[in-house]
């Protein structure tokens, strides 16, 4: 039943307003004329309370606000590049740091697995950091430290100095891995949001690729691990000075109660020249203000809800076990010691280097269809159509290892270069889910919480799976880390995103909301009938074209 509510003009000397409670759920659905009309007059009078707040001088502003969308997008994601990058570099510098440094092959692995490390350090201050510094200073303060420890890097004299680079890069990266994604989940249209939300992992994906580049580029040069983790200088300032141009997330600001900032950033980012921003922007809005309300009855702390509630406690499951299936497949271990491996498989140490390129460009290439079609397809049809490819990569990786390189070198290095470029490949467009994920299903007041715990997750994998990596080779075999264990949980996990992952695509984030408050059993039934569906649709598809060729 549709009642008032009365909502008092932020300027004084305008008249009360009173209109319809908007359902944020069922706002496109019900749309009819006296609706639009109400929020017509609401939008109306938010553009003139919104007159007298002062505009802040450093930030941009653009007449057609997609272009401030694109431009948001892109300079916040190039956290990516420089994740991706400080990821890569390591494995050009291994090649003559740990016998520069002396290192043992403790302190090797330290070394390398230090960021991951550090990582979880940025993602344990991701929460306090999004709630009292927003979204957009947590970025440039994770410039600050991406800035100190490249510095720290390349400047390094002993195993505590490069030790301590890395942890503090790290830092770095897991506070702006976090922050990104929900920045540009809360800031730009559900339509667009699994496409751009992926465009963070392309960009992870380049920076990996630029990260071989720069290696390969000062290879030759005495002390070239120096200049190799110093290059990251360049691209952390230019990240720093875009950031300052930018605005603070709308729904960051409407949770904050500053509600007149949030309308002028969503003007700037949405516009509501048509009905979908309008309708998005006063649902957010009314989401937003029952969940403070709810947070302030209770009086209790709101990331207990994670374990008292059930819509959060599903989007808290659900989005780490994503995240855990992303590194236990081994993709980090894998990049960060690639010059490593390439040598192992036969190139010279130089070529190693240059050949790691062709693993990166692989990753890269993977993150472009789903950059432009996750949105078409779905969620859950991209995760469960990539995990079987980079298995079979897997496959490939195994069997290459097996062919004896003294007898056999180049069928050695085929099967070996065939695996990781499908590995990679197929990778990098599932890897785009285990960042717009996580950055969409956890509720408004919750989703800093909720990074916090998929971020930290994230990088401790990363950090496990590094670090052990060359004990698990030794101990399992490469063919039995490599298809047994990182190609059984592929497996496993596929099974997993079959019965368990709902479809969030072309939904808003108040509708991902009312998904997860349905129980999981619901979402197991409807998981299982539309895969039975599909499958018969398939089985159809064949028999006509077998029957009926023409």
């Amino acid at each position: 039943m549709e009642h008032s509510q009365h909502i008092e003009a932020a300027n004084p000397a305008e008249k009360d307003i009173d209109i319809p409670d908007i359902d944020p759920i069922d706002l496109k659905e019900n749309s009819n004329a006296a609706q639009e009309a109400a929020m017509d007059a609401e939008i109306a009078r938010l553009e003139a309370a919104s007159q007298g707040l002062k505009r802040p001088w450093l930030e941009l502003s653009f007449s057609n606000p997609v272009t401030f969308t694109y431009l948001l997008v892109g300079f916040a994601s190039m956290g990516g590049l420089l994740s991706g990058l400080d990821q890569s570099l390591i494995s050009g510098a291994n090649i003559n740091l740990p016998y520069d440094l002396h290192l043992s092959s403790n302190e090797a692995s330290l070394t390398s697995s230090g960021m991951p490390l550090g990582a979880v350090a940025g993602a344990l201050i991701l929460s306090p950091s999004n709630e009292y510094l927003g979204r957009k200073n947590s970025i440039i303060l994770s410039c600050i430290l991406y800035t100190v420890g490249a510095a720290l890097e390349a400047g390094a004299i002993n195993f505590g100095m490069i030790f301590a680079g890395r942890f503090i890069l790290g830092a770095g990266v897991g506070l702006e891995g976090g922050t990104v994604p929900i920045y540009v989940a809360e800031s730009i249209s559900s339509k667009l949001r699994g496409n751009l939300v992926s465009l963070y992992q392309f960009n992870i994906a380049l920076g990996e690729i630029l990260g071989y580049v720069v290696a390969a580029i000062f290879i030759d040069v005495k002390g070239n691990w120096r200049y190799i983790l110093g290059s990251s200088l360049v691209f952390s300032t230019i990240m720093l000075v875009g950031m300052f141009f930018l605005p603070e997330s709308p729904r960051y600001l409407m949770l904050k109660g500053r509600e007149l900032e949030a309308f002028q950033v969503w003007k700037k980012v949405r516009g509501f020249d048509t009905y979908e921003p309008k309708a998005e922007f006063l649902g957010m809005r009314e989401t937003v203000n029952m969940e403070n309300e709810e947070q302030r009855s209770t009086g209790k702390y709101a990331w207990l809800d994670f374990f008292t509630n059930p819509r959060a406690r599903r989007a808290l499951v659900y989005a780490n076990v994503m995240v855990f299936l992303g590194q236990f497949t081994g993709v980090n271990a894998v990049m960060y010691y690639m010059s490593t491996l390439m040598e192992a498989i036969g190139f010279t140490p130089k070529n190693a280097v240059f050949m790691s390129l062709v693993g990166g460009g692989a990753l890269m290439l993977g993150t472009i269809p789903a950059v432009l079609y996750m949105e078409r397809f779905g969620r859950r049809y991209w995760a469960n159509a990539m995990l079987p490819g980079f298995f079979i990569g897997l496959i490939f990786v195994g069997v290459g290892y097996q062919i004896p390189i003294e007898s056999n070198h180049r069928l050695a290095e085929g099967l070996y270069m065939t695996g990781i470029i499908l590995y990679m490949g197929f990778f990098g467009s599932y890897a785009c889910l285990t960042w717009v994920i996580p950055a969409e299903v956890y509720p408004t007041y919750l989703r800093h919480y909720g990074m916090t715990t998929s971020d930290a997750n994230l990088f401790l994998c990363s950090f496990i799976v590094t670090y052990n990596f060359t004990r698990m080779m030794n101990s399992m075999t490469r063919i039995g880390l490599t298809l047994g264990f990182y190609g059984g949980i592929a497996v496993l996990g596929w099974v997993y995103q079959i019965l368990f992952m709902p479809e969030t695509k072309n939904k808003s984030l108040e509708e991902i909301d009312e998904l997860f408050s349905k129980p999981t059993s619901v979402i197991v039934k409807q998981n299982v009938k539309s895969t039975v569906q599909v499958m018969r649709d398939l089985s159809r598809f064949r028999l006509k074209k077998v029957f009926m060729p023409n």
